[in-house]
């Protein structure tokens, strides 16, 4: 998920007690197939050129001891039904897994690293799962000059290998356990984004296996080559997110502005040093006034400091206010330790935060450390996982009103809700994100500073109730003069759709009138409807969040 993943920001419970003019689209266009890749080859053909063979797919049935391990994922509200998974480890596999349910008539998912909030995996609907895990390379492709990433590598793996082998690095997500499947092309982002883009921004091809209008697997390459037939298909996998087109197989990263096929300068270099800082408040010492007045710094600060050239968006912070059950709440920052005084902008960022409220803060981390370590290994970022939760979000434009800060404090201080886990976080955005016009890519908030996410984590599935309803109340209060939602164009953007959130999709949970399309991809849902009918025509991938025919 920063994505800012619901596990990173609950550091403090856990201690406490964790994207034109749109050309019209026919049929897709006849497209030779890719080149087969080292996983691509049969074994006598792999040998014969000095390469390993893909491991035979692995097919998992309910008699299976395998079984119960793999019908669900990391958020364990969700446990599916399906006849089978299949653990596959080519994309010629995947294309075999996909007939085989077509013609069966079995309704598949796709699972690459298996954090979805939501049901789109794990549904009682769901007949077959196919598992990305054994997809998970990193490596250079010379004849596309760019980086070739398996859906099921982990975040953690992606950025310890482009760092290791070539010093560069892909702006995603802090939690390492992430796959990339999901997380690229649902518009990833994380704490360099601000100074390097989005994850899409850098998106070069996407390969994905299709079911065209006759029942067909198919595998197809789209890039953003501007003479590419395909390149509809590319953009759609810009911020749509994942399960709406087909499965993809493997993504292709070089920043748009690289040039030549030296590997290092093909995405943005990757920090040496990172400048760290953990802050905690108490809620002992804070009432509303002086809780609002620091929420509400957050937002001026990032409202000054988020234009694409400026200095401040070498700095990504974290303001992940828990319930007061939790006794406190944290803030956690890095800076580029290679920006202009980056000490000092870090000074100027902690005194900003703290003007006018009178209280002081507790300093927990300061410090100096390798980038590789941050984003794979510092608590500040990264944390173990908690197995319910639900989430919501929301895109901040403006300084947040008056009306919205006293309903955060409102809903964090509630006596009929017990917490600690509770969590409304505020996240640094903008910078070199706003960079792209909205309809460049599928991801279209291009102008917002700030990031919400409203997450609610526990254990206990008798539970399940409580925690949805205070999540709930807390998020049509905190947008009640718009709907009860972060009406798109105001002080607020929609929503964010890698923290998926299915209320929105239920007249009964958002009686707003604003359609849950809206609310994600905005004026870009359209045009993402027309490539949903050329490469899905048959409706083969659905969820409740998924892009739907026009």
């Amino acid at each position: 998920m920063t994505e800012v993943s619901r596990r990173k920001l609950m550091k403090g419970a856990a201690v406490s007690g964790g994207a034109l003019a749109l050309p019209a689209l026919g049929a897709p266009p006849a497209t030779a197939a890719p080149a087969a890749g080292p996983e691509d080859l049969p074994g006598p053909a792999a040998a014969a050129a000095g390469r390993r063979p893909a491991p035979a797919p692995v097919h998992v049935t309910r008699s299976d001891p395998r079984y119960q391990g793999l019908i669900s994922g990391s958020n364990q509200r969700w446990v599916g039904n399906p006849d089978y998974i299949r653990v596959v480890s080519s994309v010629d596999q995947v294309v075999r897994a996909v007939q085989e349910a077509v013609d069966k008539g079995l309704k598949i998912a796709v699972r690459s690293g298996g954090h979805c909030d939501e049901d789109f995996v794990a549904n009682r609907d769901v007949r077959v799962v196919i598992d990305m895990a054994g997809m998970d390379s990193v490596t250079y492709d010379r004849e596309r000059r760019a980086f070739a990433v398996g859906p099921g590598a982990r975040l953690g793996t992606v950025y310890r290998t482009l760092y290791k082998r070539w010093g560069v690095v892909l702006p995603g997500g802090t939690c390492p356990t992430v796959g990339a499947g999901g997380h690229i092309t649902g518009g990833g982002y994380g704490a360099l984004s601000r100074s390097r883009g989005l994850t899409v921004d850098h998106l070069y091809a996407v390969e994905v296996v299709h079911v065209d209008a006759r029942g067909r697997a198919r595998k197809v390459v789209a890039t953003r080559e501007e003479d590419d037939p395909n390149r509809e298909l590319w953009w759609a996998h810009t911020g749509a997110g994942g399960g709406n087109f087909g499965v993809i197989t493997r993504y292709w990263l070089r920043s748009p502005d690289a040039v030549g096929d030296d590997p290092s300068t093909l995405l943005p270099a990757a920090p040496s040093e990172v400048l760290l800082s953990d802050v905690s408040w108490s809620w002992d010492d804070l009432d509303e006034a002086s809780f609002t007045r620091l929420l509400r710094n957050f937002t001026e600060w990032h409202a000054r400091n988020s234009a694409p050239d400026s200095p401040g968006r070498f700095l990504f912070s974290q303001l992940k206010t828990m319930h007061k059950a939790a006794g406190y709440f944290r803030m956690s920052t890095q800076v580029d330790a290679a920006a202009p005084d980056a000490d000092r902008l870090l000074d100027d960022y902690l005194a900003a935060i703290s003007e006018g409220t009178g209280v002081t803060y507790h300093v927990g981390d300061r410090y100096r450390a390798p980038w590789l370590y941050a984003v794979t290994e510092w608590s500040g970022f990264v944390e173990a996982s908690v197995p319910r939760w639900k989430s919501k979000s929301a895109y901040v434009r403006e300084v947040m009103p008056e009306e919205q800060l006293r309903a955060v404090y409102r809903q964090l201080t509630r006596d009929d809700y017990p917490g600690p886990y509770g969590m409304i976080a505020i996240v640094g955005f903008g910078g070199k994100i706003n960079e792209v016009a909205p309809g460049d890519t599928a991801t279209a908030q291009r102008d917002s500073i700030a990031k919400m996410l409203y997450c609610s984590l526990w254990s206990d599935p008798s539970d399940d109730a409580l925690h949805q309803r205070w999540i709930r109340e807390a998020y049509e209060d905190v947008y009640a003069s718009t709907g009860g939602v972060p009406r798109p164009g105001g002080v607020n953007d929609g929503c964010y759709i890698n923290y998926a959130d299915a209320d929105l999709a239920d007249p009964a949970l958002n009686r707003s009138g604003i359609p849950w399309h809206e609310l994600y991809f905005k004026g870009n849902y359209p045009r993402l409807q027309r490539v949903k009918a050329t490469w899905d025509p048959r409706n083969v991938f659905s969820h409740r969040l998924g892009i739907r025919k026009p």
